[in-house]
């Protein structure tokens, strides 16, 4: 995967309400997907430049192949799964200050039939500059932004307009949640993730805990315990190789943390679900 963020310091302010480009992603199906669903506190435009599979929310589950064009609202929870035999490539802008006409569900899928190749030259030419970081790389890629949503407003059934003013998840916050999604079954600790978002540890935890009501450590942990239920129901892994798998020091500690979050013993868990 490669993860491309741009800072509010160094670029050009845009207009007052104006959509503000905050990464780039791009990625392949690979070995190691994680397919959790998972939230971001902004908008998401996810391009699928090949391959087939499906995307997921907690309400449904559709299929998704090259040329589709899935937008999705802040804080609404999604994954994607790939086909093994035709794996899933992407790219995703996350956009601050974008409203979609998703309706009620926070999300919507639609097909680009004309315009694809002129759309991919503008995200190709955006993660090029975002990768060699030359001067003006970031004036470049929201002049790039605002071509690529013109071009999307053309197309009929999309529907994008600025965002109301209004509190909104931090950028160093959503950085974070989005790192722990990704990395929770690693060796993380606050340290580290105080150094990612470029915050002292103690600002981080606060300011973490204010928007998303937990502390970067128990998010963690949170997700933790999320993924080993999945293992405990579905798999026959041992109890010392789940909280192996997932980063945990040892298996008292994972127990302990899986009693504090489920009232019950990994086991009982494993023995009641299976």
């Amino acid at each position: 995967m490669s993860i491309y963020s741009f800072s509010r310091a160094g670029s050009t302010p845009p207009a007052r309400g104006a959509p503000r480009l905050l990464y780039i992603t791009q990625d392949h199906y690979s070995e190691g997907w994680n397919s959790n669903l998972h939230t971001h506190g902004c908008t998401e435009l996810f391009f699928i430049t090949d391959g087939h599979g499906r995307f997921r929310t907690q309400a449904e589950e559709f299929p998704v192949s090259i040329r589709d064009l899935i937008l999705i609202s802040n804080n609404v929870p999604h994954t994607e799964l790939s086909q093994l035999d035709s794996p899933l490539e992407y790219i995703v802008l996350g956009v601050d200050g974008l409203g979609t006409m998703t309706g009620a569900s926070g999300y919507a899928m639609l097909h680009l039939h004309s315009g694809w190749e002129a759309l991919m030259s503008c995200l190709e030419l955006m993660l090029q500059e975002a990768r060699e970081l030359q001067p003006g790389y970031e004036q470049v890629c929201a002049a790039l932004l605002s071509v690529v949503l013109l071009r999307l407003s053309r197309q009929e059934g999309v529907a994008l307009s600025e965002e109301p003013s209004g509190p909104r998840i931090s950028r160093e916050c959503d950085l974070v949640r989005r790192y722990i999604d990704n990395h929770f079954k690693e060796d993380l600790t606050l340290d580290q993730l105080a150094q990612l978002a470029h915050l002292n540890k103690y600002y981080l935890a606060h300011t973490f805990r204010r928007e998303f009501g937990v502390s970067p450590i128990n998010y963690l942990i949170s997700r933790r315990i999320e993924e080993s239920r999945f293992l405990l129901r579905e798999t026959d892994h041992t109890l010392t190789l789940i909280s192996q798998m997932l980063g945990f020091s040892s298996l008292s500690y994972f127990s302990q943390c899986f009693r504090r979050v489920e009232g019950i013993s990994p086991m009982e868990y494993r023995k009641r679900n299976r």
